[in-house]
């Protein structure tokens, strides 16, 4: 071979090289230092526009039923003690910055779990998460109800609904 060839080969296996380095240090970086967790209260979320009037009626909020949870409770894990209150749109889980529960807990995904209101229920469904979601002792695979108190765990994370 020319010496020109060997010496485009010694260059490429070098790039090849550096960017197998880099590539481990990204890796490494973002197992090191994680998720950026926002404290509460830093991030300004501006107020929504109202919606355009199409001319219908505007529909009253449904009202929740008597029995019906109106709190997410954290009962186990690194968050013991967290508490959301529920209203009428969905609770994503996991541990990216934009779930509506911030999880730090090595076991979970960045987007795990979602908990939601269906006809006056809730259900909770994974989102494919790795580890899996479970209601009680068994593995959640679709939507599935949720009564109050039932224990929801997550990785090393337990969730309950309560009154």
């Amino acid at each position: 071979m020319s010496e020109l060839i060997v010496t485009l080969l010694r260059l490429g296996y070098l790039v090849l090289l550096w960017l197998l380095v880099l590539w481990a240090i990204g890796v490494l970086r973002r197992d090191i230092f994680g998720t950026r967790v926002l404290a509460r209260g830093s991030v300004h979320t501006g107020r929504r526009s109202p919606a355009p009037d199409d001319g219908a009626r505007p529909r009253r909020p449904a009202r929740p039923a008597r029995n019906a949870p109106s709190r997410l409770q954290v009962t186990g894990g690194p968050l013991n003690g967290t508490t959301l209150k529920l209203g009428e749109s969905a609770v994503l889980i996991g541990r990216s910055p934009g779930c509506t529960l911030v999880l730090d807990d090595d076991y979970s995904s960045n987007r795990h779990a979602r908990i939601f209101p269906s006809d006056g229920q809730w259900f909770v469904e994974d989102l494919g998460s790795t580890n899996g979601t479970y209601l009680g002792a068994a593995k959640v695979d679709g939507p599935v109800p949720v009564p109050v108190g039932a224990p929801i765990r997550i990785g090393q994370t337990v969730i309950e609904l309560q009154r």
